[in-house]
């Protein structure tokens, strides 16, 4: 390792790495199999390693490949501090941090602390008796006297959120399967054993944590209802609309004031570390505003992310506006981390139905946002959302509501490296899910060869955004919706950039702000300015431009 890439990833130097940066996200299962078993593996990842390094990111967040009987492709964790051998070993896991570390790449890693595996041995121990050391490290009830389940909470997977247990004749507490008992985060030797988990992965090098579903780790300590939710407000992302989880308002199944005390113990764990966790809030109705909670200050998590803009609809520019609007008031003292693609939404080029140009205006226009990018494998190749027969589906979700709602598996398809090999240089072997063949001619090796393919403007994207470090970490202004034109201003120090995009495939013409403008990112495509200071946009255009 050089000099100069061991001081950028001293976090103990840089604290503030996070702030601003750009995280490819990598899906395990589908990145690259190094041992032709048809899954990705974490050798795969360190095969691939040199690749990332040449999108210019920051960090990696590699999604679960703990121990895990699989029911939910890993976000069933039945030991923590393990890989499981579909993905490799400790020592692979090593590898992968090594190798990223010495591409001045850090490595954060998908924890899923809310929920373990009923194969996990902690819930092996609560389930056996009501009096056991571990009898409530899980959420446990008895039934109501009917029978049935203490309160009307409900599964984002489907049905009812408590599950009977014969053993112990009481039901216990599941927000996602059946199979992924929720743990009792009100006793805090279930947290301390946690941070322990923690401790152990940044023990191994690890630079930061993406925390699944960080808004579900206590509930109501008494179980109280959920009231109702309006038809008019089930705007929800992380479940489709046929699922009746999407009305109610959970008040009291997640989001509880006692999580913020928790989250400062794990700031505390962390620190020592330089480390940095970026927390997915899963909520409808206050994902903002949860974020903000938990973004306050220096002792709570550094980074979240809300759905706002994993929603199905493509925002417009003045639902850009409202939403960064509402972040600057409701996250004043936090830091959003935004995304379009992630694993559990349909791709953001088939979700919004976007044209080639439409896909090059959003990845620079995520590049120019205030806060911190996640970017997700196969995004900057532009892959649209594969159709996976039912017969080949793999995800419990989209099994069990199909055909109205399709699952997560179409965007969690092999990641396309060849245009040649029918499993598209992932594998030597059929493939866990099959490779789209549309995303074949988008493959690595096809874009690599084309200049002006979506892959190098991504790269370009990401360098201009790293260049310009008033884009990083500077303060926004002037939120401005015009039609369907979205502008504003980020400034740091003395610097200042003009940002607008037309969010549309219908030309806009726009007066500058006042003062004297010089026209940057022309290899972004960025417009030029005539002489009388308009700007004319063309379909999907950006213009960038520096204060002089």
């Amino acid at each position: 390792m050089n000099v100069a890439t061991a001081a950028k990833l001293d976090n103990a130097v840089s604290k503030d790495w996070w702030r601003g940066a750009v995280i490819y996200q990598i899906y395990p299962r589908s990145y690259q199999d190094s041992n032709g078993d048809g899954v990705g593996d974490l050798l795969g990842i360190v095969q691939r390693l040199p690749y990332i390094a040449t999108l210019g990111v920051d960090a990696i967040w590699i999604s679960p490949f703990f121990m895990s009987p699989m029911k939910d492709f890993g976000y069933d964790v039945s030991d923590y501090c393990d890989v499981d051998p579909m993905f490799g070993t400790l020592a692979d896991f090593d590898a992968v941090v090594e190798t990223a570390h010495r591409f001045g790449i850090r490595v954060m890693i998908d924890l899923v602390l809310s929920h373990t595996s009923d194969q996990h041995p902690w819930f092996a121990e609560s389930r056996a008796n009501r009096d056991n050391a571990k009898h409530d490290w899980y959420v446990w009830s008895d039934p109501k006297p009917d029978g049935t389940p203490p309160n009307n909470w409900l599964s984002i997977f489907g049905g009812s959120g408590w599950q009977w247990d014969a053993r112990r004749e009481q039901y216990y507490l599941h927000n996602f399967l059946a199979s992924q008992p929720d743990l009792n985060f009100h006793n805090p030797n279930v947290q301390d054993a946690l941070l322990d988990v923690a401790t152990f992965w940044l023990n191994r090098g690890v630079d930061g944590f993406r925390l699944d579903t960080i808004n579900f780790y206590f509930h109501d300590a008494q179980l109280r209802d959920n009231p109702a939710l309006p038809p008019e407000e089930r705007n929800s992302t992380i479940a489709p609309s046929v699922n009746p989880y999407n009305h109610q308002k959970h008040l009291y199944s997640k989001n509880q004031p006692e999580n913020l005390e928790f989250l400062r113990r794990l700031r505390a764990v962390m620190e020592p570390f330089g480390a940095a966790a970026v927390g997915e809030v899963g909520d409808a109705q206050f994902g903002l505003e949860i974020m903000g909670q938990y973004t306050a200050g220096d002792d709570l998590m550094q980074m979240c992310y809300a759905f706002e803009f994993l929603a199905n609809a493509k925002p417009s520019a003045q639902e850009f506006v409202d939403v960064l609007l509402k972040v600057d008031d409701v996250a004043a003292d936090g830091w959003a981390c935004w995304a379009f693609s992630n694993h559990d939404v349909q791709r953001h080029a088939s979700r919004w139905e976007l044209t080639a140009a439409g896909q090059r205006m959003f990845a620079t226009l995520i590049m120019c946002l205030r806060g911190s990018v996640c970017l997700y494998q196969g995004e900057e190749l532009g892959l649209p959302e594969a159709d996976v027969a039912f017969d080949d589906l793999q995800d419990p979700y989209g099994i069990e509501f199909w055909p109205e709602f399709k699952g997560r598996d179409g965007c969690r398809t092999p990641m396309v490296w060849e245009k040649s090999n029918q499993y598209s240089g992932f594998s030597e072997a059929k493939t866990w899910l099959p490779v789209a063949h549309e995303h074949l001619q988008l493959s690595v090796e096809a874009q690599e060869d084309d200049p002006s393919a979506l892959l190098h403007h991504y790269r370009k994207s990401i360098h201009f955004r790293q260049t310009h470090d008033v884009l990083a970490v500077g303060e926004h202004s002037d939120l401005t919706a015009s039609g369907d034109v979205l502008s504003f201003k980020r400034t740091l120090g003395g610097q200042t950039i003009f940002c607008a995009f037309n969010i549309s495939d219908t030309p806009s013409d726009l007066d500058l702000p006042s003062g004297s403008w010089l026209p940057i990112g022309a290899e972004l495509g960025s417009a030029q300015i005539s002489q009388d200071g308009k700007l004319h946009l063309g379909p999907w255009q950006v213009c960038l431009a520096l204060k002089k």
